[in-house]
């Protein structure tokens, strides 16, 4: 199957419709040549409402990170964007998003990854993209895990989610933005 015939479906999935207080609206994208990948977490209400991934304040403080405008960062052929869940999962009654559904990834990414073989760097954005693809290399805590960037490259990099409940984070963890943005920012810009 190709890729766009991949994404036509994954872009159709109503599998899990009923546990989708906004009902399915699954965000990715892809191209065959993207060389660098995204895999967060779920869209939020904003990106559900407008079908475009990281359409939201997380995604400028993410295009930063990046160091990517929004041309560059909506290039299928330059950067794929998978989460872990592709529709919005609804709201957490003790605040922010419920977790991505746990059937989206299962069913999905062992199914489009194949099809997208240029990818050299995945980024792995939050916990639940971290405990998939790093499996027992994560760290005991997220923090711990992004410390150990060096520890899962050329491959793999972990990163905090972008999300301005994290700027307490960002701020206690001043190696961040000392140390790992610019190594990001230098494989971004030798990748697209």
């Amino acid at each position: 199957m190709t890729l766009d015939a991949l994404l036509a479906e994954a872009r159709a999935c109503r599998h899990c419709a009923e546990s989708l207080p906004l009902g399915p609206r699954p965000t990715l994208q892809a191209g065959p040549h993207a060389r660098l990948m995204i895999i967060g977490q779920a869209p939020g209400t904003k990106v559900h409402d407008t079908g475009i991934p990281f359409n939201d304040p997380s995604g400028d403080r993410l295009r930063d990170w990046l160091g990517m405008d929004r041309a560059s960062f909506y290039d299928p052929d330059r950067l794929a964007i998978m989460p872990m869940g592709f529709c919005y999962p609804g709201r957490n009654p003790r605040g922010g998003d419920l977790p991505p559904r746990p059937e989206c990834a299962p069913l999905w990414h062992p199914r489009l990854l194949p099809a997208l073989g240029a990818v050299e760097l995945v980024l792995l954005v939050g916990l639940y993209s971290q405990a998939r693809y790093l499996g027992e290399k994560r760290k005991r805590t997220l923090t711990e895990t992004v410390q150990a960037w060096r520890d899962y490259a050329p491959r793999f990099l972990p990163l905090p989610h972008p999300s301005w409940r994290n700027n307490a984070w960002i701020k206690k963890n001043p190696w961040f933005e000392a140390e790992l943005l610019p190594h990001l920012k230098a494989r971004v810009g030798d990748l697209t």
